[in-house]
């Protein structure tokens, strides 16, 4: 049988080469990842312990917080790493589980999205219908639909990428092991591994911001028949939190990844995957939850409950 794989391990390049910035990124990343860790940890213990939290939209916003420190943590570690002792090899299979881990929990936020869309479409659009729709089985048929989707399509990424042979140059031009990065560096016919690489990722990210425009045009649709001040920019201000998440996640995904591979610069698509696998990671706390006003209560009681005790 063929050897399909005779590179033994992976050099990645990373961010930069340039030693006067790798202690100043070292310490950049590292206040990205506590932050990351402290908010998206935080969230998930804030809505186990208060009751009041206990509701669908925060049960979404539970997960996701769970998948941003999952993706997150597929990264940015090895990226420290690599920047303070210049440790960037990794083996074959390292690279194959990082590329995993992140395709996976990345592909489950893509999906996540999409179900907090409809949810709040449910909640604007028909609020007396809300306890009777988003009910526990559709809450967790959902959330577990999402991540057998984002595993799902990892498994085929990770699969078709790895069953192509690496004889030549084992330097990956990135600072983890994306699918495109390292299935660029192939000496076979890789032609029909990059179809499904962007078929399959059209699929999956128009699917999912299909659902999202169309939850969005009922919801402005709803609030511009609204006659309550409050009630309005109450609507809107959640609408601005989500859109911009929205914009950034699904920007730079698209831009990474429904392009043709010869369109590709490295050094740009690095810039922009900063922006998916680290910065995204440690804003989501802050644009969905921390500006809500229940989770500050809820903050806050655990809070002054923990200093009397």
């Amino acid at each position: 049988m063929e050897n399909r794989s005779e590179v033994a391990e992976f050099i990645l390049l990373g961010l930069t080469s340039d030693p006067d910035l790798q202690v100043p990124l070292f310490i950049t990343f590292l206040i990205i990842y506590i932050i990351t860790l402290a908010g998206n940890l935080g969230m998930i213990l804030l809505i186990l312990l208060d009751s009041h939290l206990h509701t669908p939209m925060y049960f979404f916003l539970g997960n996701l917080s769970l998948v941003d420190f999952c993706y997150s943590s597929a990264v940015t570690p090895k990226v420290m790493t690599g920047l303070l002792v210049g440790d960037k090899a990794i083996s074959h299979n390292a690279c194959a589980a990082q590329m995993f881990c992140f395709a996976a929990f990345a592909g489950v936020e893509n999906y996540l999205l999409a179900v907090m869309a409809y949810d709040r479409y449910v909640a604007v659009c028909k609020p007396l219908h809300y306890t009777t729709t988003m009910t526990t089985s559709v809450c967790t048929c959902l959330v577990v639909g999402s991540y057998m989707t984002g595993f799902l399509n990892a498994s085929i990424h990770v699969a078709d990428t790895f069953s192509l042979s690496f004889c030549k140059s084992n330097v990956v031009h990135h600072f983890f092991c994306d699918v495109p990065a390292v299935m660029v560096l192939s000496c076979s016919d890789r032609h029909a591994s990059e179809l499904v690489l962007l078929y399959l990722g059209i699929v999956h990210i128009f699917f999912a911001l299909l659902v999202i425009w169309i939850s969005y045009i009922f919801i402005f649709m709803t609030i511009l028949k609204m006659h309550s001040g409050a009630g309005h920019r109450k609507a809107v201000s959640t609408c601005a939190s989500h859109f911009t998440a929205v914009f950034i996640f699904y920007g730079a995904v698209i831009f990474m990844y429904l392009q043709p591979s010869s369109s590709h610069s490295m050094d740009t698509d690095k810039i922009a995957s900063v922006f998916y696998s680290i910065v995204i990671p440690m804003l989501n706390p802050v644009v969905y939850s921390l500006r809500n006003k229940e989770v500050k209560n809820a903050f806050t009681k655990i809070y002054l409950t923990s200093k009397r005790s």
